[in-house]
């Protein structure tokens, strides 16, 4: 929606009030805290269904930074919820139970400030137990470890004892993800699908607790990892039994390219770990402190922000907005597709962005404006302002890709700033009548009485004139717009100073003749005055648009590098998954499905060429495209622009 700006000036004395009205309030921006306690994001109404519940995203709409999201999934009474307290740095939050039941139900929420990462909102979501044999829905259970993959950037799958067969079997959701999860809206052949899955998939972490064993293997240490990757390997064979043991180990491998694995022993005594939260850590096992703090130190320095395709940073806002999006297409029984939450995403965003950024533009406006101003100093109060809202509209715009909402912002703060324009023009009029008025009354009084026609009345007026004019402009050689008020003053008063001049019989006509040669060159120099001075206001709007447009391009531009960087990062940590992958299948004696895989990998290396040669294309595309468009409400940036476009473009070649 366009917000509107009307301006009313209300004049007190010589004291100026500026009144700025909204039509839709300004929302004051919301300051992100750390929560108290978790709540709820994700539970099930009267009927059974998926909810994202109203509390939960209106804490993640107040959070306007990245977030770095981590999500715990897992069999009910695995001590999942100890660990999200761990990483919230808390005792108590998350509820732990001490019961056979489930305590935790739906996807519960705890935002905190993130530990190390300046600038980011750690959130950390609580799964409720899965399997839990008095509840018996397995497909709730699915859609559960479904959305907690979805939403997250890290996933912690929490087991109790080993990893073996067992245990796996346990983790038979993530055989079920090709069926419950779409990465493209339509299959695309040959397209390497797990590629795709594996670009906007979470990293793995399985956390092993009341782990007993050595971590050895033919009587050698080995550690948690590579203990994960050994529980891993596949068997030679076609059979049934075969193909059930291999397909989970198959799609863990396929889907996650980032796996490790963090064993803990018990924390404490049997009769000690049901009252876990009243515990302190001198009473908890020396090696279980030992493995959850390198868990924590783990996660805060490699759990990454949460991204979209290409790269697209999510912050707390758009994550809210993206669990409605998956959450309302399992409620309407449709396979939550990501190529179609990003299109939602973006529509959802960006409108917002454009709202606030202007909300933003108005409320600094605001904060600064106080009429009468000269035009460096509404330009300085316009730039700044509009600094602000670009801010404020790069972190919540997402997948702008044509810049159409970028360029809507543009165009209303242009709007906005010319009506500012033309307020201030019409206040600093209004300024310099005032002042003009009260100096030339006395000039104006003795006009009405006659005083002046009179012989000698001529020299007696025109030395009034100047003496008034004189201090006019020492009173207004600041203000705006005062060369424009004197030089309409002074062309009123023209054919009276002739009238004057023609009457007085003191002069002769020679001396008249050049008096009026003299009047005429004065007229002329102070409508040249104000001709310069409107020039320099023209001059001042177009380097104000100039402006506009360079700070737009900048934030654009660096914006769209740094999603090329982390979508650089992502294809970079694929091929090395899969590099990885290839020379197990290779040791593990599948040559055929390495020889697949070494084609997989060639195919993503020939997509990673494609996609650097074409960056600057791209960028230099969007430059024209933004400029062109930008040209119809900015007049004349396009030959400027493209200096600035050229050289912001070097920088990255």
């Amino acid at each position: 929606m366009t917000l509107g700006l009307s301006l009313s000036l209300s004049l007190a004395g010589r004291e100026h009030y500026l009144i700025i009205m909204f039509r839709k309030p300004v929302l004051s921006a919301k300051m992100f805290k750390a929560m108290e306690a978790p709540v709820c994001l994700i539970s099930s109404d009267a009927k059974g269904q998926l909810c994202v519940m109203k509390e939960a995203k209106e804490i993640l709409d107040g959070i306007t930074q990245p977030v770095v999201v981590v999500s715990v999934v897992g069999l009910y009474r695995t001590g999942k919820s100890y660990l999200m307290n761990r990483l919230a740095g808390e005792q108590t939050g998350f509820a732990l139970g001490s019961t056979i039941e489930s305590k935790t139900k739906g996807i519960w929420m705890w935002c905190v400030p993130h530990p190390i990462k300046d600038g980011h909102t750690l959130v950390l979501l609580d799964t409720e137990g899965l399997g839990d044999v008095h509840k018996g829905d397995e497909k709730h259970d699915t859609w559960i470890f479904c959305l907690a993959l979805l939403l997250s950037s890290t996933l912690v799958y929490n087991s109790l004892g080993v990893i073996d067969n067992n245990a796996l079997e346990k983790l038979h959701y993530v055989t079920e993800l090709t069926e419950h999860i779409r990465v493209k809206a339509q299959a695309g052949g040959d397209h390497d699908d797990s590629a795709e899955f594996m670009r906007v998939f979470p990293s793995f972490i399985w956390s092993v607790r009341d782990f007993t064993l050595k971590l050895e293997r033919d009587g050698k240490a080995i550690t948690a990892d590579e203990y994960l990757e050994s529980a891993l390997e596949l068997k030679l064979g076609n059979s049934p039994k075969i193909e059930k043991f291999n397909m989970p180990r198959r799609c863990l491998r396929q889907f996650f390219a980032e796996r490790r694995c963090f064993v803990f022993p018990r924390p404490a005594g049997d009769d000690d770990l049901s009252r876990m939260e009243e515990l302190s850590e001198r009473d908890l096992n020396p090696q279980f402190l030992q493995r959850a703090d390198e868990f924590c130190n783990y996660v805060f320095s490699n759990a990454k922000p949460k991204t979209l395709t290409g790269g697209r940073t999510l912050i707390g806002s758009a994550l809210a907005s993206l669990a409605e999006v998956y959450v309302g297409a399992i409620r309407n029984g449709e396979v939550p597709c990501l190529e179609n939450a990003v299109m939602t995403l973006a529509q959802i965003q960006n409108e917002r962005a454009v709202e606030q950024a202007l909300q933003v533009y108005q409320s600094k406006v605001f904060e600064l404006l106080c009429f009468p101003l000269n035009p460096s100093e509404l330009s300085d109060i316009h730039r700044k302002a509009e600094t602000a809202a670009i801010n404020a509209f790069i972190s919540t715009s997402f997948n702008d890709t044509e810049q159409k909402s970028q360029l809507k912002l543009m165009e209303e703060i242009q709007t906005l700033f010319q009506d500012l324009c033309v307020q201030n023009q019409e206040e600093c009029l209004n300024v310099c009548k005032r002042e003009l008025t009260q100096i030339f009354s006395p000039l104006d009084e003795a006009i009405s009485d006659g005083s002046f026609m009179c012989p000698g009345g001529y020299g007696k007026y025109r030395d009034k004139l100047q003496s008034f004019t004189n201090e006019y402009k020492a009173r207004t050689h600041k203000q705006m717009m005062s060369e424009e008020v004197l030089s309409e003053y002074l062309k009123e008063k023209d054919l009276f100073g002739q009238t004057v001049l023609l009457a007085d019989q003191c002069l002769t006509e020679a001396e008249q003749n050049k008096e009026v040669e003299r009047l005429h060159k004065e007229l002329l120099e102070q409508k040249n005055k104000s001709l310069e001075e409107m020039k320099h206001l023209q001059e001042q709007a177009f380097q104000d648009q100039k402006r506009t447009y360079e700070q737009h391009m900048t934030q654009l531009l660096e914006r769209m590098e740094q999603e090329r960087e982390r979508a650089r990062e992502d294809n970079e940590r694929v091929l090395e998954a899969k590099l990885k992958e290839q020379k197990a299948l290779l040791d593990e004696g599948f040559k055929d499905q390495a020889d697949q895989m070494s084609r997989e990998i060639h195919n993503l290396k020939g997509e990673m060429k494609t996609e650097d040669e074409s960056k600057r294309s791209t960028l230099s595309k969007v430059v024209d495209g933004v400029g062109m468009a930008a040209s119809l409400f900015l007049p004349g940036i396009i030959p400027k622009a493209a200096g600035f476009a050229a050289s912001y473009l070097s920088r990255y070649f």
